[in-house]
């Protein structure tokens, strides 16, 4: 059961909040502890991938992005996710829109533009989507 999915632009919001609140920062204190300015660092890119990885896990499908634009990732079913499913979404999802350079992200953007449930390829790898419910609401809807 789909319920309330989130579209492109709110997802769009979500990444350049994560970009302001946390990759910025990052990047920042990389550059404070190493004395070099290098956005490209992969000590910053191995942080970022633990944090999109792992903070969905442990906070119910949000991540600080998707908080500020109150939406969050789930299963299809509405329960929250796991770590094979963001591993799903994060790394084979990873891999495909690289062998393909680029054109299956482009597909999913415009999946997430056109389809009526706002399901992108990595969402369809993982069995997830992205929805505006909150935790409570799904519970509510499930008759929990």
């Amino acid at each position: 059961m789909i319920n309330q999915p989130a579209g492109f632009w709110i997802r769009f919001g979500a990444g350049i909040a994560n970009g302001i609140f946390i990759n910025l920062p990052l990047i920042v204190l990389f550059a404070i502890v190493t004395d070099e300015f290098n956005p490209d660092d992969p000590g910053v890119s191995f942080i970022m991938f633990l944090y999109l990885l792992l903070t969905p896990v442990f906070w119910k499908g949000y991540d600080v992005g998707k908080k500020t634009m109150g939406i969050r990732i789930v299963k299809k079913d509405g329960s929250n996710v796991h770590i094979g499913n963001m591993l799903m979404r994060n790394v084979v999802a990873g891999i495909f829109y690289l062998i393909t350079f680029g054109f299956g992200a482009l597909m999913s953007v415009f999946f997430v533009i056109f389809r009526d449930d706002k399901r992108a390829i990595h969402d369809f790898m993982a069995g997830t989507y992205v929805t505006k419910s909150t935790p409570e609401e799904m519970s509510l809807d499930s008759g929990n």
